[in-house]
């Protein structure tokens, strides 16, 4: 292997993305992945448009609309409409809620027997509807315990307590996440350029008229781009655990390891394809839609890889976005580290899949026109 041909193919490199501003796209964009997205994705439902219509009107129905208009996750609104009007407003997108408190509601309650209180639900977005759903419940729940005699309360205590995220924080959730999304789309949005561009100047014939081999182009090309991610890997660390506050509670050596295997992958896929199409718009889309689309879907950010169906488990499997996701997770929120059997068997898999690409992109690489 020639060391001096891959540090002037390097030096090729580095001019090309000065010389065609690609070089900014390269820090620009994963930071305005990760703040975009940062704020922009929410988890958690504050402030659903809820409609009151009190049938009651007793002291215990006030006390629970009380509690739902003192709620931030509640925009409460008393009525005096009937249920299909405030039905209809719904259809309208001009409530999320409907709660209907029976006549009879505190005398029912006192004397001990059963009531219902009709919740109307906008279940076009099952997850968000699920989240309100659930926030009702409790408020209700809570309002119906404080009617308990103190002897009943007595019997149960809840003890509840969320680990890893006590606070519930939506960043904390999110943005391990995104970084996972970022190192896997923009280095191989960049790398899908490296060959592709020269075939389309007409470049690549120097390489075909020269003597240089395979591996030490695909070297020469990969090198550029590694070293110029490699320095994401610490500049969306300091906007996670600054910018958004994150917690980091495991070890960065093993964040820091795993994301530069994470980033050769990444590299891996953009080089493959550049290698197999012939026009940069078709590498770009291409790139676009092998790596954002699995980014979203299996990553396990938005959606836990357990409560998938057995097709889907499969598919997220196949992408490395998962296993990424479940040691960056690791790092930032538990800690366990190399002690969990999972993520040493993960970290495993990551060094597998980025030899593995990096072969494939080697063998298909031609020497010759076709």
């Amino acid at each position: 292997m020639n060391l001096g041909v891959i540090k002037a193919y390097m030096l090729k490199e580095f001019k090309d993305l000065i010389r065609s501003k690609m070089i900014y796209m390269v820090y620009i964009l994963p930071v305005m992945i990760l703040i975009l997205f940062g704020y922009g994705i929410r988890l958690e439902v504050t402030h659903a448009r809820t409609l009151i219509i009190d049938n009651d009107r007793s002291h215990l129905s006030r006390d629970l609309i009380s509690r739902f208009e003192h709620s931030k996750y509640f925009n409460t609104r008393l009525v005096s409409i009937t249920e299909q009007e405030a039905l209809h407003r719904i259809k309208q997108a001009k409530a999320e809620i409907l709660i209907l408190i029976p006549s009879s509601f505190e005398k029912r309650l006192l004397h001990g027997d059963k009531t219902q209180i009709a919740v109307f639900v906008d279940g076009a977005f099952p997850v968000r509807a699920t989240t309100m759903q659930n926030y009702v419940e409790g408020v209700i729940y809570h309002a119906a315990m404080s009617t308990m005699p103190k002897a009943a309360l007595k019997l149960i205590t809840i003890d509840n307590r969320n680990l890893f995220n006590q606070a519930m924080r939506d960043e904390d959730a999110i943005v391990p996440g995104l970084i996972g999304l970022i190192l896997l789309v923009a280095p191989a949005i960049l790398a899908a350029l490296l060959v592709v561009k020269e075939k389309e100047e007409g470049t690549i014939f120097n390489f075909y008229a020269s003597p240089v081999k395979k591996s030490e182009l695909v070297i020469a090309k990969i090198l550029p781009v590694f070293l110029l991610h490699s320095l994401n890997i610490f500049l969306l660390f300091l906007l996670a655990t600054w910018l958004f506050a994150v917690p980091f509670r495991g070890s960065f050596l093993l964040y820091w390891g795993a994301s530069e295997l994470y980033v050769l992958i990444s590299i891996g896929i953009g080089l493959l394809v550049s290698i197999l199409t012939r026009t940069q718009i078709v590498a770009v889309v291409l790139t676009v839609i092998i790596t954002i689309i699995p980014g979203f879907l299996y990553s396990g950010m938005l959606m836990p890889i357990s409560s998938m169906r057995a097709e889907s488990k499969i598919e997220a499997h196949i992408y490395p976005v998962m296993y990424y996701n479940h040691i960056v997770y690791d790092t930032f929120l538990v800690g366990q580290g190399i002690a969990s059997p999972k993520v040493a068997l993960y970290l495993g898999v990551l060094i597998l899949y980025a030899f593995f690409l990096l072969f494939l992109g080697t063998f298909f690489m031609r020497k010759e026109l076709r």
